[in-house]
């Protein structure tokens, strides 16, 4: 083989390795494209299981987004009592009036026996029996107004007699169907065609909604000076809490607002969920207490002493608990629960801080366990595609930076047993909204909007103090104020 042909060989060779070296370079980019994309199968098979886990038990979701599936049980250990009236309850039942509006005498006309007249017989009550009922349908009653003009004997000038300050027109609805019209539509959430439908129904008289809506917003009107005493109370309280749901109003998303005490409760809404629309609530940026609220960092930026909602803490240690499968995290949900038993307890003997001794020993295992909790901090599955922003970290970190960086908002109720340990009271003070909202859809308007956040503060704050919500309604229409108590917390 001359040496011409043997450089073509080689050649050949080379040229065929070549082909065979980029074949596999190209099968092992393909390999490395294929990692790439199972990790992100991983990463996003990850993320989506994690979502699927979280529910009303374990997270801030709402239960209604639990579906139909059978819910866990919550987190409130069962009683070893029996369900029911428990031994030394006197119950109730229905008692007899001493004072009966109509007496009915049943006694017989003749003899059982010989069937002679006893109409002329004088007789003796053997038994009496009550029945307790309601008058039959109402019928609207007419009261007609009359002025009348005289003449004076004395100096012959004429004077004319006053309508009252409430009859102004020539013919119009009196306070209790306008009271009774609110009631139905505001307090009880029925739709406006359906309060129209039962006043028909039970008072015999047709009214537009439009008039319905007209009462409410009188309503709302002169409920405003009370409304105005309720922010007052709520700034002077020692103890309050805050809290913001969502809600439409003409096709719009927009916040409802509550801040409220334990007797006091003040509602608004705003266009903002943060800061702008807590400024405008006119509450936060002059409150100097103890505010309970969720994580919103909005509520941060106001100077008063700043107490987080336990609920949600327990929530999330449940969620790394069940999910992530974190030891620490129990302990330290149970932990917590355990600290708000012992603040209760002495505050029922009259003690407002858990005694030096006690409360040492409970703040000294709640760090123990935060140090416990970053010691088993689990990587991060890591990632192939670069994130805008801030590193990721597992949601353990970000749960124990909270617990350790702000305790004293966690556990400042060692120092005063009178706080609140969640926010629930806040939750139910919206939970109304929602059903005003799954009802009718939302607010047709801002006016009906205002007139509603008007009316609820209102009788949810004399609820709290056990009036009944048509009395309330009803003292607006007659002008008649209720006067509410005078406690702060």
């Amino acid at each position: 083989m001359s040496q011409e042909q043997r450089i073509q060989e080689l050649e050949q060779e080379n040229a065929q390795l070549r082909e065979q070296v980029n074949r596999q370079q190209k099968q092992l980019q393909q390999i490395d494209e294929l990692e790439a994309v199972i990790h992100q199968l991983e990463e996003r098979i990850q993320e989506l299981e994690e979502r699927l886990a979280k529910n009303s038990h374990n997270s801030s979701k709402p239960p209604s987004s639990d579906g139909f599936k059978r819910r866990k049980y919550s987190q409130r250990k069962p009683s070893s009592r029996p369900t029911g009236g428990q031994p030394g309850h006197e119950g109730q039942t229905l008692r007899r009036s001493e004072t009966p509006d109509a007496i009915l005498i049943h006694r017989p006309k003749i003899c059982q026996e010989c069937q002679a007249d006893l109409q002329k017989s004088a007789g003796e009550i053997s038994e009496t029996r009550q029945v307790m009922d309601i008058p039959p349908p109402a019928t609207l009653i007419v009261t007609e107004h009359r002025v009348v003009r005289v003449h004076c004997p004395q100096c012959g000038k004429q004077s004319t007699g006053v309508f009252p300050e409430e009859v102004k027109a020539e013919v119009q609805y009196g306070p209790e169907l306008r009271s009774l019209a609110v009631y139905l539509y505001h307090y009880h959430h029925i739709s406006l065609e359906r309060t129209c439908e039962a006043l028909e129904d039970l008072v015999g008289v047709h009214i537009s909604e439009g008039t319905v809506q007209v009462w409410v917003e009188e309503a709302a009107r002169r409920a405003e000076p009370i409304v105005e005493q309720i922010v007052e109370r709520i700034k002077a309280s020692p103890h309050m809490g805050g809290d913001e749901t969502g809600i439409r109003i003409a096709g719009k998303l927009h916040w409802m607002h509550v801040a409220s005490t334990k007797w006091v409760t003040h509602l608004a809404w705003h266009q903002k969920r943060g800061r702008a629309a807590m400024d405008a609530m006119g509450i936060w940026t002059e409150y100097s207490g103890k505010a309970m609220h969720d994580r919103l960092m909005s509520y941060e930026k106001y100077p008063c002493v700043h107490r987080l909602c336990k609920a949600h803490l327990i929530r999330d240690l449940t969620y790394l608990e069940e999910v992530k499968k974190l030891a620490w995290a129990g302990s330290m949900r149970e932990l917590l629960v355990e600290m708000h038993h012992a603040a209760k307890e002495w505050l029922a003997k009259g003690v407002l801080q858990i005694p030096e001794d006690e409360r040492k020993g409970w703040i000294t295992h709640y760090f123990a366990l935060i140090l416990l909790g970053y010691q088993q901090i689990p990587p991060l599955l890591e990632t192939s595609t670069p994130h805008k922003g801030k590193k990721k970290q597992h949601p353990a970190k970000l749960l124990l930076d909270v617990l350790s960086v702000r305790a004293e908002q966690v556990i400042g109720f060692v120092d005063d047993t009178a706080e609140d340990f969640t926010n629930n009271q806040r939750e139910q003070d919206l939970r109304m909204v929602k059903v005003k909202e799954k009802v009718s859809g939302g607010f047709r308007s801002e006016a009906g909007a205002t007139a509603f956040c008007a009316l609820r503060s209102v009788v949810s704050t004399f609820r709290k103090q056990s009036h009944r919500a048509f009395a309330i309604i009803r003292s607006l229409f007659h002008r008649d104020p209720i006067p509410f108590a005078l406690s702060l917390d």
